[in-house]
């Protein structure tokens, strides 16, 4: 009996060891994987109209079809409403995503922005908007809205961003009543502010029991900066702190202190801020390297502005980006910039410059999709103007940007045209665009801006031409490598060459 009990007791020890083992292996990746977390993923879409040329064969149809139904709203505005921006996320963890949507009425003098939920209503099967506000937003042009966790608990907050008439930036932050009676707001403020200054959130890092909703995490304060009217110096602002208080469920001023600005001749400064854009653009035209907290120099990281060209190029480690400078709005200190991602249409960054010196301006960047695909490069801080002492040494010796000619290759067959032109024919696609060849000191290179397809950016190409005559036309053959340029010069991307052998005439 005694051996019968022994075996009994291991058959099940083994049984329950192999359970455990199966348990550690499921449950971290339930953990770390559960659609709770995907809920709080927020996709923000600004909505655009849709060229001829979207229609293109190349396009992935699917991800056309998945922009169209979120950058549309659920139900139909009513007449006098303009669409500004939507919400498309589930905020109630039910089997349907619901909506938040910004829209205007241009009709009306001074327009506030107004913001609705849209939920799906199980007795029709259809969607309906069940809560309307407006908010202090006047200037659409610099309105900002995402969701995220201001307190901490894991309940969505929507954050509206933007300017006012007076030009003041202001900030209202929202919370969903988790069980509204009939009486009570579907959302309800939990913080309105407006300054004629700047305003910012500080979000902490928050704690790996957070992470995988096991505690709370610290609450987001929020900062507003504006001008020290005690001091003679422009420069010089308060610094007013606001902490969120679970008692009463609002946002409190928590401190104020004073922050000594830098010395500037005050003529300068009233003229760089003195509400005109073209000014201040003026100004930051160029190169701006980013700050460390350290207060070094970060070579790797930087900023350019084209006012000209309506561009903003952020450039980091990791990272080369190319935004269309849409809007300019002049702030207290400096300026507030509406962008567009040339590559992602739906990739909207709002860019607050103010000015810290004349050789220096303090930037934050707000991004209406905020992407968790690993880290992203910290663009708000500090950045310096680059002198050009400190600009690569770069040589750029005259060549023939255009002529008439076609080359063919596995990628197609490639027509330059005298007017600048080029066309991409490879099978059954179609890309054309504006072209140039140029040099930079011994290094010749192409440029190539497609513009009937807006998912594609601006490509640059080492060339290398066969026989290597003075006159790109000439050459029989081409090969293209693909570079990128960045403070350190042109850099090989290493990716596959493309040989292009001329065309018989």
């Amino acid at each position: 009996m005694n051996k019968q009990i022994i075996k009994i007791i291991t058959l099940v020890t083994f049984i329950a060891i192999g359970l455990i083992i199966v348990a550690l292996i499921i449950i971290p990746d339930v953990i770390f994987n559960s659609p709770k977390n995907e809920t709080y993923q927020t996709r923000v879409i600004i909505p655009r109209t849709m060229s001829a040329n979207e229609n293109s064969v190349t396009e992935n149809n699917s991800e056309r079809m998945a922009y169209e139904d979120n950058t549309m709203a659920k139900v139909s505005l009513n007449d006098g409403e303009f669409l500004l921006a939507v919400i498309t996320q589930n905020f109630d963890e039910d089997p349907q995503e619901e909506q938040i949507i910004a829209y205007r009425k241009p009709a009306e003098v001074d327009s506030p922005v107004y913001i609705s939920y849209i939920d799906f209503d199980d007795n029709t099967g259809s969607y309906r908007r069940v809560w309307d506000t407006a908010t202090i937003v006047t200037k659409a042009g610099t309105l900002n809205i995402y969701t995220n966790d201001m307190i901490g608990d894991r309940s969505l907050c929507l954050n509206v961003l933007g300017m006012n008439t007076a030009g003041e930036q202001t900030l209202t932050i929202f919370r969903k009543n988790p069980a509204p009676a009939s009486s009570q707001e579907l959302f309800y403020k939990i913080s309105e502010l407006s300054i004629d200054g700047s305003i910012v959130i500080k979000e902490v890092p928050r704690t790996t029991a957070y992470q995988i909703m096991f505690s709370r995490g610290a609450s987001y304060s929020v900062a507003t900066y504006g001008r020290d009217y005690d001091s003679s110096n422009i420069m010089d602002q308060i610094e007013t702190t606001y902490s969120y208080n679970p008692v009463n469920g609002l946002y409190e001023r928590a401190g104020v202190a004073k922050i000594p600005g830098t010395q500037i001749e005050q003529r300068q400064v009233r003229e760089l801020l003195s509400g005109s854009t073209d000014k201040f653009e003026s100004f930051i035209n160029g190169l701006w390297y980013f700050v460390s907290p350290q207060g070094t120099l970060n070579n790797d990281q930087f900023i350019y502005f084209d006012p000209e060209k309506r561009e903003i190029i952020f450039h980091g480690e990791e990272t080369y980006q190319v935004f269309l400078w849409q809007t300019s709005t002049a702030t207290r200190y400096g300026i507030h910039i509406g962008s567009q991602n040339s590559s992602v249409s739906t990739l909207r960054r709002t860019i607050a410059i103010e000015l810290e010196s004349l050789e220096s301006v303090r930037i934050s960047v707000y991004e209406d999709v905020k992407l968790k695909i690993g880290v992203s490069t910290p663009w708000n801080g500090t950045y310096r103007k680059a002198n050009k002492t400190e600009l690569p040494d770069i040589k750029q010796e005259p060549i023939m940007p255009h002529f008439d000619g076609s080359y063919e290759g596995y990628i197609g067959k490639f027509t330059f045209s005298q007017n600048g032109n080029y066309q991409l024919l490879r099978g059954t696609s179609f890309q054309e665009g504006k072209y140039a060849f140029f040099k930079i000191d011994d290094t010749e290179l192409l440029e190539l801006r497609p513009q009937n397809l807006p998912g594609l950016g601006r490509d640059l190409y080492r060339i290398e031409r066969t026989p290597k005559t003075g006159d790109i036309s000439s050459a029989g053959e081409l090969t293209l490598h693909r570079v990128k340029m960045g403070t350190k010069g042109i850099q090989e991307l290493h990716e596959a060459a493309i040989s292009l052998t001329k065309s018989a005439e």
